[in-house]
């Protein structure tokens, strides 16, 4: 090298060092700080202190066949982009040899998962899929010490889910505010990755009211808002907590995107804005009461903008189309009106829109503001329920058809020429006697799926009471022992 060049290399090194940056002239448009920035707070040990003895590990066992190791993922709702994080990693298929086989009726380990303790006395938050078709559940404290946990209540829509373990004294999480958290703000995620126990992993909020599209797909209602963070988070994960700095809880921690079912960039949570409100429901009612505004919109885009001729505003949710005997029609809502906020809080996309709805039971006012003709108007109304009134849902139970199932014979069948059926038995008052059916009636069908026994006619209830999209009937087809054919229509709508 040149050394009149190095010496000017070193002069410009040493003016680095000392401070005195040597420049070009600069633009008169570009701001420099006249002081440096100050260091940030990067100590993690406060938060995980008060975090990691609030998180426990949730395995669920099942004695139905299916793969021992756990399912990777849950389910794949998203073409395999979006990935329940949940059993073990990477997916393989792996089968037990064949000598260590489980007996059908014995229970073996079907999945893991985290949980976040939320009261002294054992209630504790997680995924649905965590917990789903589990016929038993075994929580690990942090402290090793093992319980067995029931279930006290599920909601497919948000994908969470509240169990119950016997124990006093825990230590519960304290919850954080999750519409207070500000994009590039530190967290802190807590889980059992791999079923590696109270494991600490640091990112910060790249996104939030994040939708995930699975409400598109599948034909059932999915309250998605997530929080999006680069926190490596892995199988294992789901259900665990994500915190602030301070040691609060802002959301349950439940997908990942990922084409291996593996951490590879972003992690997404469930904010507390939403589980608070599911759990209060759950623990009150048993099921959670679930409040709809009744209209249909799209996101407004620019192209949306233009067409329409809307220049007041540049996001929103667009009105479509306005349900009969909602809380829309109410408010006098129409089509291509743009709304802006609920309450006072600005709504910029579907996902800000759900989050906000999704905190109100039915009965509750609530302030809508939406734009029409350019114009902002703010009406107040009272939300309703999705069968349009304002009463209590009460928790789903099989026992509310008022009678038992019996298993045809054989003769039966070929008697009355059918192939299949079960027969109602012991009626006595319920949802089966208030539709008219009688006792000794054979169900040959219902929606349209052919039934055998008391278990087909219990997987078909509980399908019809998770889909929030559709009414609640059992619809009934069947014969008599005298051959008579008759339909029934069991309406399972159970508000008070």
């Amino acid at each position: 090298m040149n050394m009149n060049r190095l010496k000017i290399s070193l002069a410009l090194c040493g003016a680095i060092l000392a401070g005195n940056v040597m420049s070009a002239a600069e633009p008169s448009f570009i701001r420099t700080a006249s002081s440096s920035t100050p260091a940030f707070e990067t100590d993690f040990t406060d938060a995980a202190e008060k975090t990691v003895n609030a998180v426990v590990c949730i395995k669920s066992f099942s004695s139905r066949q299916q793969n021992p190791y756990g399912m990777q993922g849950g389910y794949d709702p998203f073409g395999g982009m979006f990935d329940f994080f949940f059993g073990n990693p990477g997916g393989q298929q792996r089968q037990q040899p064949r000598q260590q086989q489980k007996k059908k009726s014995e229970p073996v380990q079907t999945g893991l998962g985290s949980g976040v303790i939320i009261s002294e006395d054992g209630y504790i938050v997680t995924n649905n899929h965590v917990i789903d078709n589990a016929d038993k559940l075994e929580v690990l404290l942090n402290d090793n010490s093992s319980y067995e946990a029931r279930i006290v209540g599920t909601d497919e829509a948000s994908d969470l889910a509240l169990i119950k373990i016997d124990a006093k004294g825990l230590s519960p999480i304290t919850f954080g505010d999750s519409e207070s958290v500000k994009i590039g703000e530190w967290v802190l995620a807590v889980g059992n990755p791999f079923g590696f126990n109270s494991t600490v992993t640091a990112g910060i909020v790249s996104a939030k009211a994040r939708s995930l599209g699975a409400s598109n797909k599948g034909g059932n209602m999915s309250i998605e808002s997530f929080i999006q963070t680069d926190a490596a988070l892995n199988p294992g994960n789901s259900g665990g907590a994500l915190v602030n700095l301070n040691g609060e809880l802002i959301g349950i921690n439940s997908a990942i995107y990922s084409n291996t079912g593996s951490y590879s960039g972003f992690s997404f949570a469930i904010p507390t804005s939403i589980v608070k409100k599911v759990m209060a429901d759950i623990r009150q009612y048993g099921t959670v009461q679930r409040a709809m505004l009744g209209c249909s919109v799209v996101e407004l885009d620019a192209k949306l903008a233009k067409e329409k001729g809307i220049t007041a505003v540049k996001a929103g949710c667009l009105v479509k189309d306005v349900n009969d005997m909602s809380t829309a029609k109410e408010l006098g809502l129409k089509e291509d009106d743009v709304i802006t906020a609920i309450n006072g809080v600005e709504v910029h996309n579907f996902a800000q829109l759900v989050e906000q709805i999704s905190k109100f039971r039915p009965g509750d006012k609530i302030s809508v503001t939406y734009c029409r003709d350019n114009k902002s108007y703010t009406k107040t109304g009272v939300l309703r329920n999705s069968q349009g009134n304002t009463a209590i849902t009460k928790k789903g139970d099989f026992a509310e058809l008022g009678c038992a199932f019996m298993k045809l014979s054989s003769e039966t069948k070929q008697h009355l020429g059918i192939s299949n059926g079960v027969q109602v038995q012991g009626l006595k008052g319920g949802a089966f006697r208030d539709a008219g059916v009688k006792d000794g009636f054979i169900i040959t069908e219902i929606n349209d799926v052919p039934v055998n026994n008391s278990d087909d006619v219990e997987y078909l209830y509980n399908q019809v009471m998770k889909d929030e999209d559709n009414e609640k009937v059992l619809f009934l087809k069947g014969v008599y022992p005298t051959g008579k054919k008759y339909y029934y229509a069991v309406n399972l709508e159970s508000n008070e």
